[in-house]
């Protein structure tokens, strides 16, 4: 075997044996870490109920979370870059597990929107943290597979979180706890596990592996470093000159845009089924709610392997947020529960698995020290749209008297992030100057995933 042909294997196997190992669980971990996010959105109508929270005290504590997350993202990602993911992703993780839970206590405003702030605080790092763990563990040319394949943690959290929600609070508990309160209990217990598990699971960099070959761990890495190498010397590699780029800037606005039609997905669409269906949310309602979310795991899977095929990832991003926008849109006019949920099957996919193609343009420009502050920036800033989008929606409907036109809203703002894409350009190429072995490798390894 040339030594050509044993560096593409070695790539190739290196490739193979981190995503069985890692994607999964990683997956797993970002499920448990959106349910802990969103489940506020089941317990929405028997929480105000127990509670007596307003519409808009509900909207503005589900929103706060986003401030908390703001806050604290772009330090504990360099936190995460400078100690390791190993030890960083189990802290965070075992942190909000124990916030998540807390929210049984959250019987009036101020606790809520205090817990709320603490849980974005407490997850802050999480997401941002595993796109920057995958650069170090998957080249370019497989990342938007690996981001995809890590993504499914979004559409697992709610084909399972939304019938073992629904379960929850269909299901007399003991001990004198409401349902939901029960709801929050078992769930972040949950998270707090897995984290704890974490810690002896992950391998922070390929050089810790011990999975991994020698000759597996020194082939993965020099073809990641030489992409590091490329990006450092084009690209803006300090915390904050990342802000001075133009490009950053528009990566900012248009994850800002797509988190503006996302954060209605969680929080609301629940109880938007639930009134097409008599108004509560139960069993019924968490099992329908599974089939928007298996189209997701469908879209996402194609669509994340189209891009990386074609490498087309700013045009199939736009098309799939175009789709998702019109669906989001018709809910503001629909009241059947068949074209409802059929909406969501459509809206749900295309604002979702946009995501992870949307995720290689700015992983393929940033690097090193730029890469950590640069991703958490997009994510801190950018996930304020889902701060935003509750307090606009809430104030439509309010000020049109209607509990619908506050989707159509929404979806007109989320809209601004298809013109941002078509403005943005052609991602950024590989230059010629890497390496024509390790391109050669990059592409013999292209189906490793």
């Amino acid at each position: 075997m040339s030594s050509k042909d044993l560096r593409s294997a070695l790539l190739d196997s290196a490739v193979r044996k981190a995503a069985i190992r890692l994607l999964p669980f990683l997956a797993f971990m970002y499920a448990l870490a959106f349910v802990d996010r969103a489940n506020v959105g089941f317990a929405k109508i028997a929480f105000q109920a127990d509670t007596g929270l307003s519409s808009a005290a509900y909207a503005l504590g589900a929103g706060i979370f986003f401030i908390g997350y703001a806050f604290f993202e772009v330090p504990s990602n360099l936190m995460l870059h400078k100690v390791g993911a190993k030890f960083w992703m189990s802290r965070i993780m075992v942190t909000w597990g124990i916030v998540s839970a807390m929210t049984m206590f959250a019987h009036t405003e101020t606790t809520f929107y205090t817990i709320r702030f603490l849980l974005g605080a407490a997850e802050a790092g999480f997401f941002p943290g595993i796109i920057l763990y995958l650069t170090y563990w998957f080249p370019a040319k497989q990342r938007t597979r690996a981001t995809g394949l890590f993504y499914f943690g979004v559409p697992i959290a709610m084909l399972i979180g939304s019938p073992i929600s629904g379960f929850i609070l269909d299901t007399p508990n003991p001990f004198g706890l409401a349902n939901w309160q029960w709801m929050f209990l078992i769930e972040g217990s949950a998270s707090v596990v897995v984290g704890i598990f974490a810690f002896f699971y992950l391998d922070s960099r390929p050089q810790h592996a011990k999975w991994l070959t020698q000759d597996e761990k020194n082939t993965l890495v020099s073809v990641i470093e030489a992409e590091e190498k490329e990006k450092t010397s084009s690209a803006p590699n300090s915390v904050f000159g990342v802000l001075k780029s133009g490009r950053v800037l528009m990566f900012i606005a248009i994850y800002f845009c797509i988190q503006i039609g996302n954060a209605p997905l969680a929080f609301y669409l629940p109880s938007k089924l639930a009134s097409t269906m008599g108004g509560k949310i139960d069993t019924m309602i968490g099992l329908l709610l599974m089939l928007p979310w298996l189209c997701t795991i469908i879209a996402m899977r194609v669509a994340s392997k189209y891009a990386d095929k074609h490498d087309n990832h700013r045009l199939v991003a736009g098309g799939m947020l175009f789709a998702g926008i019109v669906a989001f849109a018709s809910l503001s006019v629909t009241t059947s529960p068949v074209f409802t949920l059929i909406a969501f099957c459509i809206a749900i996919p295309g604002l979702v698995a946009c995501q992870p193609v949307f995720w290689s343009l700015p992983t393929r420009y940033l690097g090193g020290t730029g890469a950590a502050a640069g991703i958490a920036f997009i994510g801190s800033i950018g996930n304020l749209g889902g701060f935003v989008s509750p307090q606009i929606q809430a104030y439509a409907d309010k000020m049109s008297g209607s509990s619908s036109i506050g989707f159509l809203v929404v979806a007109v703002l989320c809209f601004v992030s298809v013109l941002l894409l078509s403005l943005l350009g052609n991602e950024k190429k590989p230059a010629a100057a890497i390496a024509e072995t390790k391109a050669e490798a990059e592409a013999e390894a292209e189906h490793a995933l």
